[in-house]
């Protein structure tokens, strides 16, 4: 890649902020080592691994190498047999306990992360946590050995403190004897590393030992008294085994370390190139950078791009494209009105897009690979002025004009410029028509109207322009690819206080038909402006529209979801109602059995039925309602004689009056095998069927025996078919026809369910388990049904 294009467009400042986020010294060699690759290969694998690197620091937190030393040296002695010392071997601890986290870190959580291009990297760290384990045992410090390093050395150290122990016993006889005298401090000290005491200089003879040094003033000497000689002989022994042994310590871990050596030179490479790939990572997050799409068909698509060395709270995202619809782009436009950040943008996110970094571009956004990139955008430009001077430009131009090719990209920032302005135009023209001939990717920046003519006029060339605000005379930054800028000289000298007269006479001086080209961009820029108004209302008015259905689609689903959990509420109640009226119905029935049976009086009948009708209408919510509406005529004392049909009005049950209309109008009225006390406002009379009357013919010697029945036992039977039913079809008809058989004092039933699947057994089963009036059941015997029949006895 052409350096003075790294140069110019900056590339080193993004290695700079790459580099920055790398946590160990290898990592950032390779931070400010990398250059764009022109395989479109390596860049895809580069893209891949910087996208899976951002996503798991999203998802993880951040991931630091900072114990990734190079001990590539250490094991190169290693291999030349050479032992290490301990900060070595610490090091070598350090790294492998690193890479333990480090292969942690890679590790895919429980919450379902998929694999990655990473895992194989993460997978091939080999953490040899046995060895590290055993340095740290041994080894302290860099300068201290554990006791407990080898059996050998604790015995060396346990005898070398008996000794000292010994010898500061010996000592201190001697400071607090009858030499006392002859000694400058009362302290013991080491020469050499030999105990001795300082004596006096008058009295150096006075004591018997080795003299080993003097202070400077001769006032003093240091003496090994004769007592301890021997002793000190005896330290300086095992302190030369303890050396001994010390070497032997650390040449078995060496010897240890070299049999992973494959495994740590290995380590050591992945462990750099991780740290390398997660600073793109992180460069991505902070730059909220996106993964390209990259082609070899020289087409670029930046959407919403922005500079990344521009602050981000200032930068303008602007869209580019260039290479599919036409391969020369001629930008225009007043100064400062961003030209040369889009150019350079282009070329910037080109580079890092193909070193492997993500741009900060929507996501979405294409580049194609280019195998050289040049930028003329002068000696000393930058994105705020434009130093460059013609000659330096023309040097550029032919540099890039010898070596170009189509599978290069170039830049220009004002071409033609620093000359005569129409010989400098008529230059900008031929050098974009010899690179328009070739094929050859071109960005060019120009304030020259010739140039505007020439791109209108030239098929795969397009104009475009950095938006101007006329009104608040500032750039918007904004480039609109398809109309031709307006350098706006005019608008902004006025605006920097330039009289009127003097611009007049400007506009004077323009010839007639620079005006009128002049005058069709103003309005072409006007329409654009008018057209993007009312793209942006439509597209406003699109997403009310688009809010209002949603907010409505939302409220009806609401409302459907509150219908149904009312509904469903609703039928919950309902069912918990009837069971409650239903189980305390045949309690009480069960009850007015035993008591009819039992020759219990009518007052206590009485009561029970009083209970049963005021305990049904709580559950069923009849109070407040209205009263039942009477379907029969209103009857009178006079129209009341024993044996009449009747309706209780407030039961809605059918009876047969049995007395005559006491003086307050109150008669006894049998319902089935319940007798009541029913005033004659509660009655009405019905009128009976044939059968009825038959029936009554028929049970009339039964009712003068007192068992007359309930009107259900007219038409009770034992046997109920439920063949071809559903099992809640059955059990609702199950639980209407054993109310009808217990009203009908049956003891047992007989239920023809069929064989089939058996689910219509087990759920007919399954109902007669939880009935509380059932007592038992079984199914029929063979000859009688067999398993398609189910006998219940009834309580």
């Amino acid at each position: 890649m052409n350096p003075k294009a790294l140069k110019t467009l900056e590339f080193n400042k993004i290695l700079e902020r790459l580099e920055s986020h790398a946590t160990c010294d290898p990592g950032r060699e390779l931070c400010r080592a990398l250059l764009p690759s022109t395989d479109i290969d390596v860049i895809g694998q580069a893209q891949e691994e910087t996208h899976c690197a951002s996503s798991r620091l999203l998802r993880k937190g951040n991931l630091s190498f900072g114990n990734v030393k190079d001990i590539r040296p250490s094991l190169k002695r290693l291999e030349l047999g050479a032992s290490l010392n301990q900060p070595e071997l610490l090091t070598a601890a350090g790294f492998l306990e690193n890479v333990a986290r480090v292969k942690s870190y890679g590790k895919h959580d429980s919450s379902g992360e998929s694999a990655d291009c990473l895992d194989a990297s993460f997978d091939s760290l080999i953490s040899c946590p046995a060895l590290s384990a055993e340095i740290r045992r041994c080894l302290l410090s860099e300068t201290e050995v554990s006791d407990t390093a080898s059996r050998e050395l604790s015995n060396i150290r346990s005898s070398i403190s008996r000794c000292e122990d010994r010898i500061h016993s010996s000592l201190n006889s001697f400071l607090n004897g009858s030499l006392k005298l002859y000694l400058q401090d009362n302290i013991v000290t080491m020469r050499d590393g030999r105990y001795c005491v300082p004596v006096k200089a008058e009295y150096k003879n006075s004591v018997q030992g080795i003299v080993h040094d003097q202070s400077s003033s001769n006032a003093t000497y240091f003496i090994e008294p004769a007592a301890i000689v021997n002793l000190n002989n005896e330290i300086r022994e095992l302190q030369v085994r303890e050396a001994h042994e010390i070497e032997k310590i650390l040449s078995d871990l060496s010897s240890e370390v070299y049999e992973h050596s494959g495994a740590i030179a290995n380590d050591y490479e992945i462990m750099v190139h991780l740290d390398f790939v997660f600073a793109k990572g992180a460069l991505a997050n902070e730059m909220s950078a996106n993964k390209p799409q990259f082609n070899n068909d020289k087409i670029i698509e930046l959407r919403k791009a922005r500079h990344p060395l521009i602050d981000p709270f200032k930068v303008v995202p602007t869209d580019i494209r260039l290479g599919e619809d036409f391969s020369q782009l001629v930008i225009t436009g007043p100064n400062t009105g961003g030209k040369t950040v889009t150019l350079k943008t282009t070329g910037l996110l080109t580079l890092m897009g193909q070193a492997g970094l993500h741009i900060p571009a929507l996501d979405g956004s294409r580049l194609s690979v280019f195998t050289q990139i040049f930028a003329d955008i002068g000696d000393e430009q930058s994105i705020e002025q434009s130093l460059s001077t013609f000659s330096s430009h023309m040097k550029n131009v032919v540099e890039i004009i010898n070596n170009a090719d189509e599978d290069s990209l170039v830049l220009f920032d004002e071409l033609g410029a620093g000359t005569d302005p129409t010989e400098g135009a008529a230059l900008a023209i031929a050098i974009l028509s010899h690179l328009h001939s070739q094929g050859i990717r071109t960005v060019a920046t120009t304030h020259y109207s010739e140039l505007k003519l020439f791109a209108l006029s030239t098929e795969g060339i397009e104009n475009a322009s950095c938006e101007f605000n006329v009104e608040t005379l500032k750039p918007t930054y904004r480039l609109i690819i398809g109309t031709p800028g307006k350098s706006n000289a005019f608008a902004i000298s006025s605006s920097l206080g330039l009289p009127d007269y003097i611009i007049e006479a400007a506009k004077n001086e323009i010839s007639s038909n620079d005006l009128s080209f002049e005058v069709v961009i103003i309005n072409l820029e006007q329409s654009r402006t008018e057209l993007e108004k009312e793209k942006e209302e439509v597209l406003r008015l699109k997403e009310q529209n688009q809010s209002i259905n949603n907010r409505l689609t939302s409220q009806d689903a609401g409302l459907a979801q509150k219908r149904d959990r009312i509904l469903n509420e609703a039928n919950e109640e309902a069912s918990r109602i009837l069971r409650e009226a239903k189980e305390y119905a045949d309690r009480v029935i069960r009850e007015l059995n035993k008591k009819h049976g039992s020759g219990a009086d009518i007052k206590a009948l009485e009561r029970e039925r009083t209970a049963l009708r005021e305990k049904i209408d709580s559950l069923s919510g009849s109070k407040g309602k209205e009263p039942a509406v009477r379907s029969g005529r209103k009857l009178t004392a006079k129209d009341i004689r024993p044996g009449d049909d009747v309706r209780v009005i407030s039961m809605n049950v059918k009876g047969t009056v049995e007395t005559i209309p006491d003086a307050k109008g109150n008669v006894f009225v049998r319902m089935g095998i319940i007798r009541s006390k029913v005033h004659l406002s509660d009655l009405e009379a019905v009128s009976e069927t044939p059968a009825a009357k038959q029936f009554e013919k028929f049970a009339a010697p039964q009712a003068s025996a007192g068992s007359i029945r309930y009107s259900k036992s007219m038409s009770a039977t034992s046997r109920i078919k439920l063949l071809g039913m559903t099992v809640d079809q059955a059990e609702a008809e199950l639980d209407k026809f054993i109310d009808d058989a217990l009203l009908a004092h049956l003891s047992s039933i007989t239920i023809v369910h069929g064989k089939g699947t058996g689910a219509l057994r087990n759920g007919v089963h399954a109902y007669l388990r939880s009935h509380p009036s059932v007592k038992s059941f079984h199914l029929a015997q063979p000859g009688e049904g067999d398993s398609g029949v189910t006998i219940a006895e009834l309580q």
